[in-house]
């Protein structure tokens, strides 16, 4: 997998790391929560004009293009160090919340009734 020379690095290091990036600059006084979803919704949509246009068809090919590739990637990495900000500057373990998160969609989406299917869980019940 592409840069997987980083997939050992945990959570817990990545928020760090974050957070002392925000620290040594003196940004916390600006990371506050609204702030930080703020900038969050601003790179979902900059990461998202990276794949406007491209028919579904064609996303393969265009990832397979490097300045593409660097692109996305760029803004993968903004969404998910503003999604780290957020998470440490409002007390939430990104960790334990996804696998609650997990674990509830496991009840909801039973896989024997939604394989294969885009419905709401509602659908199940």
């Amino acid at each position: 997998m592409a840069g997987s020379e980083s997939q050992g690095q945990g959570l817990g290091e990545l928020t760090d790391a974050v957070r002392q990036f925000a620290v040594n600059r003196d940004w916390e006084q600006f990371h506050t929560p609204r702030n930080l979803v703020l900038a969050l919704l601003g790179e979902a949509g900059e990461l998202a004009a990276e794949f406007q246009w491209i028919p579904d068809d064609m996303i393969s090919e265009a990832l397979s293009d490097s300045e593409k590739r660097d692109a996305v990637g760029s803004e993968l990495a903004d969404v998910f160090a503003y999604l780290l900000r957020l998470a440490d500057v409002t007390g939430f373990d990104l960790e334990y919340e996804l696998k609650k998160k997990l674990a509830e969609n496991d009840e909801r989406y039973p896989p024997s009734l939604s394989r294969g299917s885009a419905a709401k869980y509602h659908a199940y019940e």
